[in-house]
């Protein structure tokens, strides 16, 4: 009777016991800024868990293979690119980079010989639709530019904002000398500019260029960034390296390296400028209350 009662006793504390999940290295494409915030939340989130931290660096030196690592993260396109350049022999998690260059890194590295996942900063297209209603409920009529490399996009972003009532109007920019011609075709046509990470597009040295013009057109622009926000957008859907690092901690605990496909952010940040909503004589709620109402509105599905 003794041994039986053992037996069950064993068993209970080895399943009572949390399994060892193994290390995860963090390959950064830069060790200030967002990614050292990513890093620092990343860090905290997995501290009292069974998976650590087993190494954190620069992409192009970390040890890929430092203690009992089993899973890669890597924050930004940079590293994503330098860790694929060397054969990694474990999974790897994409994080802090949008969905165009994470595609785009990945088809340049030919047939991956591990599992590659993502946490893009592209927001999800039926959210981008339900802020866009919130924001500027009286424009029914969205421009959206596009590249090649992110004209797959549009189908998927016109059926969501559809299904929210409104009408997408696209154009795609087939090159650098084309964008005021397609800006200029495209914004009469439409209330509003929705600007998708595409840095085909959306460059440092052609944001400018892109707000001018949008205001010439007396058209805002609703952005991807707080920073384009703080350059003259009107409003910013975008999603915090904080708030990325969180959901990628969730991912690795619930998932561990059998990583999902990849997806959108979870959790998001919103910006308006105010300055920009007076210039055009708008009345923008706060941005408390649109995340609420886009909180509620999720929750209602």
């Amino acid at each position: 009777m003794l041994r039986p009662l053992r037996y069950l006793l064993a068993c209970f504390l080895y399943l009572s016991l949390p399994a060892w999940a193994g290390g995860v290295v963090l390959a950064l494409s830069d060790s200030s800024g967002p990614y050292a915030e990513f890093s620092n939340t990343l860090a905290g989130a997995l501290a009292d868990t069974q998976w650590k931290l087993a190494a954190i660096g620069p992409a192009d030196t970390v040890n890929l293979g430092a203690g009992r690592a089993e899973l890669i993260v890597t924050a930004g396109a940079g590293a994503l690119r330098q860790v694929l350049a060397r054969n990694p022999q474990l999974p790897v998690l994409a994080t802090l980079l949008p969905r165009q260059s994470f595609e785009r890194i990945v088809a340049e590295a030919g047939k991956p010989r591990v599992r590659i996942g993502a946490i893009w900063l592209d927001q999800p297209p039926a959210r981008q639709a339900a802020f866009l209603r919130l924001l500027l409920p009286d424009q029914k009529r969205i421009g959206l530019l596009y590249s090649s490399e992110t004209r797959s996009q549009f189908a998927p972003f016109r059926n969501s904002f559809a299904q929210a009532g409104l009408n997408l109007d696209g154009d795609e920019m087939e090159g650098d000398e084309t964008l005021l011609s397609s800006l200029s075709g495209l914004l009469p046509r439409v209330g509003a500019l929705l600007a998708i990470p595409d840095q085909t597009i959306y460059r440092r040295d052609n944001i400018k260029t892109v707000l001018v013009t949008a205001f010439r057109h007396h058209r805002p622009v609703i952005a991807f960034s707080a920073a384009f926000v703080n350059a003259g957008a009107l409003a910013a859907l975008y999603s915090t390296p904080t708030q990325i690092a969180r959901q990628a901690a969730d991912l690795i605990l619930a998932s561990g390296t059998a990583l999902p496909a990849p997806m959108p952010p979870a959790q998001f940040a919103i910006a308006v400028n105010y300055s920009v909503a007076q210039a055009f004589g708008l009345s923008i709620p706060d941005e408390a209350g649109i995340r609420r109402a886009l909180l509620a509105e999720r929750e209602s599905r």
